[in-house]
């Protein structure tokens, strides 16, 4: 049985004479074939190669034991194990069964008993990735059916999708943060003639740009240092698919232009690479930004925008159809009670109506959230205080442009990154003491330390022009701990305007 794709095959074997004889005739049945000879070389190649099926004589580490079968399943629990000894030990064949091995093939053997070997595990690995689609499926199916639920919006968004699925144009989804972007794109792909190739997401802003392209694009050998081998990018992975790209106002410009050059040409050249790869890929973009403001700014490219923006969907949030609500109450508590194995009670007139009132910054991701805590803890009262706590409504003009963190729409994000902004003012949010109650060592401390921390930050942006990413690099600290501080200054200045104003 012959693999319908070139599957790749490592090869750990101390023997030469039988690692060269794996291999050429592995390769002549069609796989791509790969062969380490020490246990170090086969680790560095496992991670950079990614091989579907492993060939281990255990031997080869230097020792007779599993070591290197339980590091290469704990890199890659799912990868396919055969193991080749000369060794008959019962004992040794159990543990290598408990850590993961597939198949046993004992040494000397003949080429026949080989091939049944490796088709087997081929075969296992097919079948269950059937069983993982098939799942996948079911639940997006549920997903889909959730989301166009009883809003007349959504109603008029899934008709524009049976439109548009059944053609090869490209189509921009907008909407805020948790509205359902990644399920819309999956919908259309499910209705289209491609629904039976490849769906390839890629999330344009939790990939640093240094390494975006070469994950979009692949590399050539030799493209740069420790590139040993050819490496395919997602384009070559969604060939004759689709590729969906997750916030793609999150690109580098410089990775807008090589986008541009695929959408009109279909093609592009790998790093490194002396040639133009051809593909027929479907593109399918998503974004919660104002991508005019960003042409504006000359963050996007305006000739990519109109080249993504030929169908526009755009999804609303879920204050705006709050009909949908009870809907998605009764289904989160359905699905998160049959996954903990819970029985929780359902939500009271009172929590439903909180709910119904609540404005829903995060959108569905929020109302997920919650039910889920609800089902784990069982608290009631708990929620209802939730969502009793005012928070920040949150649209998509007011959400930054060169962020990719929707759950910060603030003041300070609204700023456009090329202009310097206003001097942050130190305040606590709350009235000034009045002169008698002369503050502690400890809070004079604490409030120069915050004063000269926000200090650091503004000085840090403003050299950066609010590229936040940059400045928390600069900074040393993480993205995400930055976007907090930037919350925390902008509820203590929306506080101290409060004050001002009562």
């Amino acid at each position: 049985m012959l693999p319908s794709q070139r599957l790749r095959v490592l090869i750990l074997d101390g023997d030469a004479s039988v690692s060269r004889f794996l291999s050429s005739h592995l390769m002549r049945k069609g796989f791509d074939v790969s062969a380490a000879s020490s246990a170090d070389e086969a680790f560095r190649m496992f991670r950079v190669y990614d091989p579907a099926l492993v060939l281990l004589d255990p031997a080869a580490s230097g020792a007779a034991n599993l070591d290197v079968l339980e590091r290469l399943k704990q890199i890659k629990p799912d990868v396919g194990v055969i193991l080749i000894s000369a060794q008959s030990d019962p004992e040794l064949i159990f543990r290598a069964s408990k850590l993961g091995a597939d198949e046993y093939l004992g040494k000397p053997f003949e080429p026949q008993e080989l091939d049944l070997r490796v088709n087997r595990v081929v075969e296992r690995r097919r079948l269950s990735s059937e069983v993982t689609q098939l799942r996948d499926q079911v639940r997006r199916n549920s997903d889909f059916a959730m989301l166009f639920g009883a809003s007349p919006k959504m109603e008029e968004i899934k008709n524009t999708i049976e439109q548009v699925a059944e053609t090869n144009a490209t189509v921009l989804i907008r909407g805020e943060s948790g509205t359902g972007k990644e399920v819309v794109a999956r919908m259309i792909y499910s209705q289209s003639t491609r629904h039976d190739k490849p769906f390839v997401k890629v999330n344009c802003a939790a990939i640093p740009h240094e390494l975006l392209e070469s994950e979009l694009f692949g590399y050539e050998p030799g493209a740069f240092t420790g590139a040993n081998r050819q490496k395919l990018g997602k384009f070559d992975l969604a060939n004759s698919g689709t590729l969906f790209l997750d916030e793609v106002s999150e690109m580098h410009p410089a990775l807008q232009a090589k986008l541009l050059h695929v959408l009109q040409d279909g093609g592009f050249s790998r790093l490194g690479g002396k040639r133009d790869v051809c593909v027929d890929v479907r593109i399918l973009a998503a974004t919660n930004k104002h991508l005019e403001r960003a042409v504006e700014e000359g963050i996007f490219r305006e000739d990519l925008f109109y080249r993504l923006n030929v169908v526009t969907i755009h999804i609303p949030p879920l204050r705006e159809r709050c009909e949908e609500v009870p809907i998605f109450l009764d289904y989160f508590l359905r699905k998160y009670s049959e996954f903990y194995g819970k029985q929780p009670s359902p939500f009271s007139e009172l929590a439903v109506s909180r709910m119904l009132e609540y404005s829903w910054p995060g959108n569905i991701r929020e109302l997920e959230n919650l039910v889920k805590r609800y089902v784990i803890v069982g608290n009631e009262s708990q929620i209802i205080r939730e969502l009793s706590t005012p928070k920040p409504i949150l649209t998509s003009p007011t959400v930054q442009v060169g962020s990719s963190d929707a759950g910060t729409g603030s003041i300070l994000a609204a700023r456009s990154p090329h202009t310097a902004p206003a001097a942050i003012p130190i305040t606590s949010g709350k009235p000034a003491p009045a002169e008698a109650d002369t503050p502690s060592l400890l809070e004079i401390g604490r409030r120069a330390a915050m004063k000269a921390e926000r200090e650091a930050i503004e000085r840090t942006l403003t050299q950066t022009r609010w590229n936040r990413r940059q400045a928390a690099k600069i900074l040393k600290i993480s993205y995400k701990a930055l976007l907090n501080k930037l919350k925390v200054y902008e509820e203590d200045d929306a506080a101290q305007n409060r004050n001002l104003s009562a």
